[in-house]
């Protein structure tokens, strides 16, 4: 924290973020489309333009973090590439090629009353984003609050401040470029913790907070918030191998969910085999993994076919390792595979590799997860994976929005009533 940081008041820095976003969610509510396009476009050109800056302040982060130990798993997370760079910058370009859901209508329906009903969509209106590591959140969440109609508050972790404020540069940038106002997308500049506890007494000035990050930080934001809260705490996610399915694509899926990125929320951490298919199965998954170097922890039937695991625990069952590490398990039927997960599982993503498409249908209408994948790997949870061009976050809530969390998730419905002199009898 540098001098400047340490005199401010955290709480009066964000009274007056929270004023000036109010304003202007005001103004932005009833912006065109066109002017929010505009916005996105010229932030991505913006990005596109900074790659060399953004790549400098991120080798900066990198190198402070590495030096306080942070995790592997953080630092992938926390790693700015050209690739991922151009990844931000297209994402922006893809929201901006999405239709507006703001001020759509939903099908007039009449009442015996004559009143027409309808519903129509908009914005939020201030979002507190609040999240750790992911230096793309600054960019994906901006432009998804942007196109919403939202204006946005962004509290990023102290170890990506300096690649944090570069984009927000960028941003502020392409708002300008677009005669929208500044105050639409802000960045608390200081790494003060006490800025997230103002930013969750904010009441009279935000309307509902993501957390994106560990476990610690959605629990405090979901115990300490004021304001509604669209959250997930953790990616516990699963893939079950059926009796009778195809071992080569229940193969490719397993390794493909764990192995994709250890980091991200959608790794498969727990495969859970059909005692008919573990036999024949298990060898081959700890062959494929091993070229990984993936640690295997197993129950002891599944150590039993394959020595070499390690004994799983009861923790081991209800851990988000964000790592090389996978835990197996040989159940009896598909039953046994549903109680597991209803037991340990995080309501986040979880697979079934099967044949049969009556077991399908049932695992996808009992399994209790945001995101339920039939023959495909969970590392497919992800907002641009759905077409939704971006994602603010995973949402293991059931009120409002669950699973990726895009544009329309960013907005809400008002009912419009229509009569003619209409008065109730």
């Amino acid at each position: 924290m540098n001098n400047a940081e340490t005199i401010v008041d955290p709480v009066k820095m964000l009274e007056d973020m929270g004023a000036r976003a109010k304003a202007a969610s005001v103004l932005l509510a009833s912006a065109e489309s066109a002017e929010k396009n505009a916005a996105l476009l010229a932030i991505a050109t913006a990005i596109d333009k900074a790659e060399a800056q953004l790549l400098s302040e991120n080798a900066a982060d990198l190198q402070a973090a590495s030096a306080n130990g942070i995790s592997s798993a953080l630092l992938d997370r926390l790693e700015l590439t050209p690739a991922r760079i151009q990844s931000m910058s297209k994402g922006l370009r893809d929201i901006a090629a999405q239709s507006d859901p703001v001020g759509a209508l939903s099908a007039t329906e009449i009442q015996p009353s004559g009143l027409e009903i309808a519903r129509m969509r908009v914005p939020l209106g201030v979002i507190g984003v609040i999240y750790e590591s992911r230096p793309n959140v600054t960019a994906d969440a901006a432009a998804l609050c942007l196109k919403a109609g939202n204006a946005v508050i962004l509290r990023g972790g102290s170890e990506a401040i300096r690649s944090n404020r570069a984009i927000a540069e960028c941003v502020k940038t392409g708002l300008k470029a677009a005669g929208l106002s500044e105050d639409a997308v802000q960045l608390v500049g200081t790494t003060d913790r006490a800025a997230v506890g103002a930013m969750l007494g904010l009441e009279q000035y935000i309307d509902v907070i993501i957390p994106r990050g560990g476990k610690g930080l959605v629990s405090r934001i979901s115990q300490d918030a004021k304001v509604p809260v669209i959250k997930h705490l953790d990616g516990i996610c699963h893939v079950y191998v059926d009796s009778g399915a195809d071992h080569a694509k229940a193969l490719a899926v397993s390794v493909n969910a764990k192995t994709y990125r250890y980091g991200i929320c959608g790794s498969m951490e727990t495969l859970l085999v059909n005692e008919s298919e573990a036999a024949a199965f298990l060898p081959k998954l700890s062959d494929a993994l091993n070229e990984h170097e993936v640690e295997l922890r197993g129950c002891e039937r599944a150590k039993a076919i394959v020595p070499n695991m390690l004994s799983a625990t009861d923790e081991d069952w209800a851990t988000e390792y964000l790592a090389p590490i996978l835990s197996v398990r040989v159940v009896d039927t598909m039953q046994d595979a549903m109680a597991h997960i209803a037991q340990f599982g995080s309501g986040h993503t979880d697979a079934i590799m099967t044949n049969d498409i009556g077991r399908a249908r049932q695992f996808a209408r009992q399994v209790d997860s945001s995101s339920v994948m039939i023959n495909a790997a969970t590392c497919f949870a992800d907002g641009a994976q759905y077409g939704l061009g971006a994602e603010i976050g995973i949402s293991t809530n059931k009120m409002h929005v669950r699973g990726p969390v895009g544009v329309i998730g960013l907005t809400t419905e008002k009912y419009v009533v229509t009569g003619d002199g209409t008065i109730r009898q």
